[in-house]
């Protein structure tokens, strides 16, 4: 068995996840493009760089990827920008420091960086003693500064409960993309575009409610994903049918010589033989 335990926030199973791909272009139906199924307990985050090698290798990516806060980080976004010329759209997590959860001004924001000298500047003037990259860290950078500098601080109690304050961030090139990532993303303009994801969450719900998704039909995770693909052809199928204009009106049969010879001579026939070719009674 290949099915694991998984849960997300309130939410437990045990089995495997299912990520869909659909169309948002205006005018036309939405069509489901790929639906890629993983172990329950692999990150969003693993699961997109497959997704868009599938979606590439069908020649079906597009300029714009459309995602969930939970498939994005900073890293994956320069990543797929580099490696597939898809602009990744979704909400950059926010800060989630101590500080950033009370509303202190001494959120990692506070802190000014000079990345030429490899040094950064507390909102007290001080100047962090040390800038390093450790391997647990990476790609992060952690600047640290001098207790004797925090110690004395008179406000301290809102900064740090340690001896000396550490500020962690992303390397020069990723926290460009993370600042302006973040600040585009309470535009007005980029809700606005980011609103044509809300489709994919009526897909979603079609697949559970309508098709049973949530529901394994076979055990392992190969036949699962044939009933995932299978799902999304029935959608996909219903959909277009939906668009397409509706097909002119059948005109009835003609009544065949034997039906007509029958009628003729007034001897009735079955009425499982063409009811609109049958004499009205």
């Amino acid at each position: 068995m290949s099915a694991r335990y998984a849960r997300r926030g309130e939410t437990r199973w045990k089995g495997f996840l299912a990520h869909v791909t659909e169309t948002c272009d205006q005018d036309a139906p939405s069509v489901i493009t790929d639906v890629t199924t993983t172990k329950a307990p692999v990150h969003d985050t693993k699961a997109l760089p497959g997704i868009l090698a599938n979606l590439g290798d069908r020649n079906l990516l597009s300029k714009e990827h459309f995602v969930d806060g939970g498939y994005l980080s900073v890293a994956l976004k320069q990543q797929v920008a580099r490696e597939h010329g898809v602009g990744l759209v979704g909400p950059i997590r926010a800060r989630s420091t101590r500080q950033s959860r009370k509303g202190t001004v001494f959120h990692r924001e506070a802190f000014t960086i000079d990345w030429d000298a490899q040094q950064v500047t507390c909102p007290q003037g001080k100047v962090s003693r040390r800038w390093s990259t450790p391997p647990s860290l990476a790609p992060y950078v952690n600047a640290e500064f001098a207790p004797d500098d925090c110690r004395q601080c008179p406000v301290k109690a809102a900064c740090t409960r340690t001896d000396a304050r550490k500020v962690s961030f992303l390397p020069r090139d990723l926290y460009d993309i993370q600042s302006e990532s973040r600040t585009e993303q309470q535009t007005q303009e980029w809700l606005s575009r980011y609103s044509l994801r809300a489709a994919i969450e009526s897909t979603i719900s079609e697949f559970v409610n309508g098709h049973g998704m949530r529901q394994c039909r076979y055990r392992s995770e190969d036949k699962a994903h044939v009933q995932h693909v299978l799902t999304a052809i029935a959608v996909n199928l219903e959909r277009i049918d939906a668009h397409l204009p509706p097909s002119p009106a059948r005109q009835p049969r003609h009544p065949t010589a034997l039906q007509g010879f029958l009628d003729r001579q007034h001897i009735p026939r079955s009425r499982s033989w063409r009811v609109a070719t049958h004499p009205a009674d």
